[in-house]
Parts: structure tokens; C-alpha cells; sequence
């Protein structure tokens, strides 16, 4: 099962923070809108677009984000930061979030990682472990041919196809996410995730069930942060699966 859990964890974990996953959406929608309002021409919004319906956003919500990124409608203005950390047990974490407020935010992630036994680094400290990939998961089903679904990533540009117990991972570099997550989408397949993501070269994980609880309380804690739009770390275990 690994740090990826299963599918059927990735959906409950989804299902728990939905509310949640509306701002960060509704963020990312607003910030690919600023390049362009129509989602036939801006590849990064229908990207936005397509994750926010899979989760259920309505529409109006969708087509207000979009008014507030092209202009249309007045908006926020939100800037990009990332931060650097060790979890508890060395765990390597990234934090990517989209702010209108650079300093709350620096301070609600900066305290959370000291109250969870972490420590909030700088820039370049964890992230040499990392490596930045497309990552588009796809439930493994009767219907899909693995053969014919390899090779629509492969001709799209993707870098390769791993084969879980239960998905399908297919991993991209950043440049072809947007031209892999279109031809997938247009030749039928839906997503259970897809992310451009720092995946982990290397894993650690905490060396007892405490600090693992820990670990996962701290990382639960960033991902409810609205100002907070993903948290990547390199614990090999299934936080999901920890009680």
C-alpha cells in the first residue's frame, strides 16, 4: 500500500474536505483565469476547471472564480509562497499555498510545524528529495485496457505508467501535465487525483505509532488551512490508514 494508500482512502480523505477543497479550487481557478478567461485557449484553466468539477463545485461558483481571475468580477489577488520543514522523525514536507496575506500565513504554518514536533527550514532544504512530476491517478477497473490507456499517456507525452494494486499512476514532467491530463480526459478516462506534485526520491517515516499520530495530526492541520493548496511530504507510510 505504501505512502500512496488505496484508492477507496484517497476518496474518503477527498470526501472529508470537500468543503475545503472549494477555496483551494476556487483559488487555483482564479490565478489560471489571470492568464485568460476561456478555458479553450488557457490549457492551465481547464485543467483548474475539470479538477473543481470532479469534486462537485457548482458551476456558479466555477464561473464566479473565473470572473474574479479575467477581471471581470473584482478579486483577490494571491500570491504563491512555499515552505520547507521536517515533520516529526525526519519526515521531509512541502507546503504549497496560494495568500492574500503572506504574513498570516507564514505564521499559521510556522506555529504548526512547532506544535507538532516539526521544524519550519529555508528554501532548498528538503526540496533536493524531491522531484517535480505530473502525477494523474486512474482507478484500476474492468473496463480500462492497460495496454490502450499506456499508450494514450505515452503518445501525450507522459514519462511512464506504474501499476498499482488498484490505479493506475501515470507520471509526467510539469511542461506535458497539461497536454497528458487533456488527451486522457478527451479519450474518456477520469481522475481520481491529478496534481503536478513533488514526489520523493527518497522516503523516512516516524518509528512509532505516536509519532506518527503526530505527523499526521500536523499534516491534517496544514491541508485545513484554506491559504494551503497541497502539502507534499516523504513519510512511507499511509498516513491515511493511521487511526
Amino acid at each position: 500500500m505504501g505512502r500512496h494508500g488505496t484508492i477507496a482512502g484517497r476518496k474518503a480523505a477527498q470526501d472529508s474536505k470537500r468543503a475545503a477543497m472549494f477555496t483551494k479550487y476556487g483559488r487555483q481557478i482564479i490565478v489560471a483565469a489571470k492568464a485568460g478567461g476561456d478555458p479553450d485557449y488557457n490549457a492551465t484553466l481547464r485543467v483548474a476547471i475539470e479538477k473543481a468539477k470532479a469534486i462537485g463545485m457548482p458551476n456558479e461558483n466555477i464561473k464566479r472564480a473565473i470572473k474574479k481571475g479575467s477581471g471581470e468580477l473584482e478579486g483577490e489577488t494571491y500570491e504563491e509562497l512555499t515552505f520547507e520543514g521536517y515533520g516529526i522523525g525526519g519526515v521531509a514536507v512541502i507546503v504549497e499555498a496560494l495568500t492574500d496575506n503572506k504574513n498570516r500565513t507564514t505564521a499559521a504554518v510556522r506555529s504548526t510545524f512547532d506544535k507538532h514536533g516539526g521544524n519550519l527550514g529555508s528554501q532548498g532544504c528538503v526540496s533536493y528529495m524531491f522531484s517535480r512530476k505530473g502525477v494523474l491517478l486512474i482507478e484500476k477497473t474492468d473496463e480500462i485496457d492497460e495496454d490502450e490507456l499506456m499508450e494514450v499517456a505515452l503518445e501525450a507525452g507522459a514519462d511512464d505508467m506504474i501499476v498499482n494494486e488498484d490505479s493506475f499512476e501515470i507520471l509526467t514532467e510539469p511542461s506535458a501535465y497539461t497536454d497528458v491530463h487533456g488527451a486522457l480526459t478527451d479519450a474518456g478516462y477520469e481522475f481520481v487525483e491529478s496534481e503536478i506534485e513533488f514526489v520523493p526520491s527518497m522516503e523516512a517515516a516516524p518509528k512509532n505509532d505516536g509519532d506518527l499520530k503526530q505527523l499526521k495530526k500536523m499534516i491534517d492541520i496544514l491541508e485545513d488551512n484554506d491559504d494551503v493548496q497541497k502539502v507534499h511530504h516523504n513519510c512511507s507510510v499511509d498516513l491515511e490508514s493511521i487511526g
